[in-house]
């Protein structure tokens, strides 16, 4: 991450934008998430909660101003990642459900395939859900080169293709009125999955 997009600023715009809107929830989330993921580094070497913090400057850009919404994204992680239960969120019960359905239910190692469909399916009943799921997907999908060994990157960008995208195309024809925003979430994970299909290709034939 560029010293222009540090960390540190990130967490300061939010706060002020959230402050002047009025988003009480994710004010927040700004500070629960960071001490939660306090420690807690990505793969890229990065501090965890760039990951959180550059979702939620995301879906601000694109116009999304829902309080549950922007906290949800803010602390989607910190049930998988840092052990904490859902009925102790001190958030809402908006907050709490979207979480919720953002926390893969990882019960049968045998069964992961199965596990997802009913995963992303239940996502889908929710567009606030869906919407933070599609924009940490943009995240990740930006984030995995150089990070992902070469089968790890084959799996993500079949697990997008599989259940993400379809998700997508869903939630598109249940809530039209976030076309615009839902198009350019498509548009960002295909270019960036379509790039990096090109750049292994030759690698992958000749394996």
């Amino acid at each position: 991450m560029s010293a222009d997009f540090s960390t540190e600023k990130t967490f300061t715009y939010l706060k002020g934008y959230a402050m002047g809107a009025g988003m009480q929830e994710t004010v927040s989330a700004l500070s629960y998430a960071r001490q939660k993921h306090n420690g807690q580094m990505r793969k890229s070497g990065e501090p965890y909660i760039s990951h959180p913090l550059i979702m939620a400057s995301h879906a601000v850009s694109l116009g999304i101003t829902d309080d549950a919404t922007v906290a949800a994204i803010l602390l989607h992680d910190v049930t998988e990642d840092c052990g904490v239960e859902i009925d102790t969120l001190p958030f809402s019960d908006d907050v709490r459900t979207i979480v919720s359905l953002l926390t893969f239910k990882h019960q049968d190692e045998n069964d992961k395939e199965t596990e997802k469909a009913v995963y992303y399916d239940e996502i889908s009943t929710d567009v606030r859900a869906s919407i933070c799921k599609l924009i940490d997907r943009c995240h990740n999908v930006s984030s995995m080169a150089g990070t992902f060994t070469e089968q790890k990157l084959l799996s993500y960008i079949d697990e997008t293709t599989r259940y993400v995208l379809p998700m997508l195309r869903k939630t598109k024809d249940m809530h039209p009125e976030y076309g615009d925003i839902l198009f350019v979430l498509k548009y960002h994970i295909h270019s960036v999955i379509d790039s990096i299909k090109a750049t292994m290709e030759p690698y992958v034939k000749s394996s």
